[in-house]
């Protein structure tokens, strides 16, 4: 008899710790977008403990400029990678909250380094593009709704270093995309 109710008594507390560890909130283990708008391309954030990712995006950054003295345009397209060391801070908060926390959806401070490529496009009218390498700790947040609509943003100050100079310079990035997957 006493066998029977050491063993409920040990079922109901395997049962509960695991009933416990599912509430953990946690980022997502894997994680993938698309991001078609503004700044072309692709991220993959792989989350290696509960509240800290590795963000990695191969993008397309886009720009105008215009020459008065020659009076002409051109568009310029330059490859970009970024990478973060993110941390989530608030996922327990939102979920108390009653908030969404799926596919990483809360606030975070990371460390970015970013390297804009030379661009793929040239005219002689302007200056060339300089590759370039950026660090810089930034504050964002990340939401991702219902359907896996996804918005990202995130602000900081950093050292930006090229072949001509190294200055302090903001820092912003603002995607749209869909997480693709679960």
């Amino acid at each position: 008899m006493k066998k029977k109710y050491l063993f409920l008594f040990l079922s109901v507390l395997f049962f509960n710790a695991a009933v416990a560890q599912d509430d953990v909130i946690s980022v997502a283990k894997n994680q993938f977008k698309i991001n078609p708008l503004l700044s072309p391309g692709f991220v993959y954030e792989h989350g290696f403990s509960a509240k800290n990712t590795l963000y990695s995006e191969l993008s397309m950054a886009i720009g105008y400029r215009y020459n008065d003295f020659y009076g002409e345009s051109t568009w310029y397209f330059v490859p970009r990678i970024n990478e973060q060391f993110r941390h989530y801070y608030n996922l327990e908060k939102r979920a108390a909250k009653g908030k969404r926390t799926a596919n990483n959806s809360g606030n975070f401070l990371a460390l970015q380094t970013s390297y804009d490529f030379q661009s793929i496009s040239t005219n002689k009218w302007f200056n060339e593009y300089c590759p370039s390498f950026t660090i810089a700790p930034v504050w964002g947040i990340q939401r991702t709704y219902k359907g896996k609509f996804n918005l990202d943003l995130n602000l900081g100050l950093g050292a930006n270093f090229d072949k001509y100079d190294t200055e302090l310079v903001p820092v912003a990035n603002f995607s749209i995309g869909w997480v693709i997957g679960n």
